[in-house]
């Protein structure tokens, strides 16, 4: 992946190295629950995921600038609907410790100015689990809109009702103050 940067954030491919932070952060009991996948039960598990991240390439490590540590992951996945279409999804984790700092939220709009200024895509979607406030507020800030409720299907959890929301890249281009395309 790109290598992307804000004020305060690295957003780069994951490395082997990165093993002790995701596991740092995919252990906690506050973290992967509200992404729909159990806590990691061991540093091995988060090696294992961490080869997909890098086999995949489609998930940034987040790293704080001033402690040179992954605090967390955004992914832009690309998917295919039940009528054959690409979209392209964010889904995004961070550490219990670095939230209410603005992190995500500015992660979440480094990678939308990169979707959308440099892939050209025409339109993001995100979701969340309706008991996820703390996703719902990075969402709304980043200037998603709501599109529906539905079902996704969580990778330890099972169904979960999920609420889901899309921005198109005009709707991109008139929150950044630019003219439609």
């Amino acid at each position: 992946m790109k290598t992307l940067e804000s004020e305060r954030l690295i957003l780069r491919s994951f490395r082997e190295e990165d093993a002790a932070d995701l596991y740092a952060y995919a252990k906690l009991d506050t973290v992967g629950p509200n992404a729909g996948w159990a806590p990691h039960a061991t540093i091995r598990e988060s090696r294992e995921i961490l080869r997909k991240f890098i086999t995949d390439d489609d998930v940034w490590a987040l790293e704080l600038k001033q402690e040179s540590r992954v605090i967390g992951s955004v992914g832009l996945h690309a998917r295919i609907t039940t009528k054959g279409e690409k979209v392209y999804e964010l889904g995004y984790v961070l550490s219990t410790p670095y939230e209410g700092h603005g992190y995500m939220t500015e992660a979440v709009k480094r990678v939308l100015a990169y979707a959308f200024d440099e892939l050209n895509l025409p339109y993001v979607k995100v979701a969340h689990f309706v008991d996820n406030d703390k996703s719902r507020r990075v969402i709304e800030r980043c200037g998603f809109r709501f599109e529906q409720t539905g079902i996704h299907q969580s990778a330890s959890y099972g169904p979960k009702q999920s609420k889901i929301y899309m921005m198109t890249q005009n709707e991109y281009r008139q929150s950044q103050g630019g003219n439609e395309q």
